[in-house]
């Protein structure tokens, strides 16, 4: 795997060009991936004996089981958790607490402020073991559920709506990071979809089943109470499991042999030429990412689809405006759950036949919402069942938008500290218009022809032309910009050409070891390593 030659100076190692700047194509062992130890450990066992086809999809089938079966589960609790004050609010949260609409509204904002602050959590991220991690966020998270059923007004539940977004804040990066070392490229942006339906369906199915089961409670504690306790324990059981089987890294991995941790970790950095895990965060990955366009464009595109979030939140209580009862609003919850997790699988496959198309991936989510949220303001109150349909359509569809954006903005991203600040950089757009989104419902928007309903004329505008639209246009700008990069790279491309430099110190000689290794060991940037290919 390597090649090691000893040198007292370290200043003469080669260095190439990146984006006309000299960049260093050498690092010390501190600042190389994370997996580079384990790999020269196993290497004169293991280099010289490739998988076979057979053991490689036997690999391959235990991480796609094992790794999107643990991300999909907590991710699942991530979206229940979110939703409980949806549910909550057709259960007697109102009564208990002596919330209306308007403070109820304030309470999604509120949660989405702490979800924003807690985004400065991502850095703790990369310098801790991330199974350690997400299996303490996962208790507290549950323990901040049980403890809804101890607020009785509007300012306890601002307490723990605030604490809850910043526990939950750093969960979906720690997922996205997770698939970021376990899969190749062309596998991430075929199972992103299939991942992400774990937070569009199940979630809403689950709660929506739960929250009918407790309607028909008669005991004397109110049905919304009964359905924290439920959730909260669903949670603890999902943090047991997180600390008995989450791994923290492939090297860590309980369900692969040594054989396969070292194979699985070749293939990434084959497929991707970018870093697996490094904990040093560094300054200059930092500042590129800041000052890189795309950085702050799929920032925008995270902005804009999320500012019609709230949907999923009203929904249930614009069901009830149209003259659903609280019954029958948790069964059309179920069924639009049911009709986005199809929605999601028809993305999944459209990605897999149809690769790097994401723009057009992205025009499949948001025109469905455009079109129905245009019937939602031409179709006459009168013709409820249609109106009805519309608003399944439109807040059933545009996550596949949200969800390409946020895979897509990870695998077009590399150098670990720099994939940790595009993280956080969307996480902050997706907070910052989460507390802005609720707002967009309040005051007086119109009502119908009789006066029997809202409208929310100004909510919808916003939603079709920043929302959808605007998000569609963003994709198609990252495309072009990406395809124009790539072009450029692919007519200068020669993998030889670069060759990757880990200074190490040799322990019996006190020299300094330059250690020829793969350019995808030295956790470059994806400006720095011109062999990056951009996923389109």
């Amino acid at each position: 795997m390597s090649k090691r030659t000893s040198s007292s100076q370290t200043t003469s190692v080669a260095q190439v060009l990146s984006d006309g700047e000299k960049v260093p194509a050498v690092v010390d062992q501190k600042n190389a991936d994370g997996t580079l130890a384990f790999l020269e450990l196993h290497d004169e066992e293991f280099k010289d004996s490739p998988l076979t086809d057979e053991e490689d999809y036997r690999m391959t089938k235990k991480v796609l089981i094992s790794v999107i079966s643990l991300v999909s589960i907590i991710n699942t609790m991530l979206y229940i958790d979110k939703a409980t004050l949806s549910y909550a609010s057709i259960l007697g949260l109102y009564e208990s607490t002596g919330i209306g609409t308007t403070e109820y509204d304030d309470l999604n904002s509120i949660f989405y402020t702490g979800y924003t602050v807690g985004q400065a959590l991502n850095f703790v991220l990369q310098k801790v073991n991330q199974r350690y991690f997400l299996t303490a966020t996962l208790f507290v998270w549950a323990i901040l559920v049980f403890c809804h059923c101890a607020a009785y007004n509007f300012a306890g539940l601002i307490f723990l709506r605030l604490l809850l977004g910043v526990t939950e804040s750093v969960v979906v990066p720690a997922l996205e990071v997770t698939m970021l070392q376990f899969f190749t490229p062309q596998q991430r942006a075929t199972i992103q979809p299939i991942f992400w339906v774990s937070c569009v369906g199940p979630p809403n199915i689950i709660a929506g089943f739960i929250a009918y089961g407790v309607l028909y409670a008669t005991g004397t504690i109110p049905p919304w109470k009964i359905f924290m306790i439920i959730l909260g324990g669903m949670t603890l059981i999902v943090t047991a499991v997180c600390w008995i089987w989450y791994p923290a890294d492939p090297t860590t991995a309980k369900f692969l042999t040594t054989r396969e941790k070292y194979f699985l970790i070749k293939k990434v950095h084959a497929t991707s030429s970018s870093s697996i895990m490094q904990t040093v965060i560094k300054r200059d990955q930092i500042v590129e990412c800041l000052r890189d366009p795309l950085s702050w464009l799929f920032s925008l595109g995270m902005f804009l689809v999320m500012l019609s979030n709230n949907l999923a939140y009203q929904q249930n209580l614009l069901y009830v405006g149209l003259g659903v009862s609280n019954l029958g609003s948790t069964l059309v919850s179920v069924a639009g759950a049911g009709f986005s997790w199809a929605y999601m699988i028809f993305g999944s496959i459209f990605i897999y036949f149809f690769p790097n198309q994401s723009h057009w991936a992205t025009f499949l989510g948001c025109m469905p919402a455009i079109a129905s949220g245009i019937a939602m303001v031409t179709i006459p109150w009168s013709n409820k069942l249609a109106l009805l349909a519309m608003l399944v359509l439109a807040g059933n569809t545009f996550a596949l938008a949200y969800i390409v954006i946020l895979g897509w903005s990870t695998a077009a991203a590399s150098g670990n500290t720099k994939r940790y600040v595009r993280h956080l950089m969307l996480m902050v757009s997706y907070g910052v218009s989460n507390i802005i989104s609720p707002q967009i419902w309040k005051g007086n928007q119109g009502y119908s022809d009789h006066g029997t309903g809202p409208r929310y004329y100004a909510a919808w505008t916003i939603q079709i032309v920043l929302s959808w639209f605007g998000t569609t246009v963003v994709a198609f700008v990252i495309h072009y910009i990406l395809k124009a990069r790539n072009k450029e790279r692919l007519a200068a491309r020669d993998r030889d050409s670069v060759k990757g430099v880990v200074l190490v110190k040799d322990p019996e000689t006190g020299k300094t070891i330059e250690e020829a290794v793969d350019i995808a060991n030295l956790d470059l940037t994806d400006l720095q390593n011109k062999n990056f290919i951009y996923p389109l």
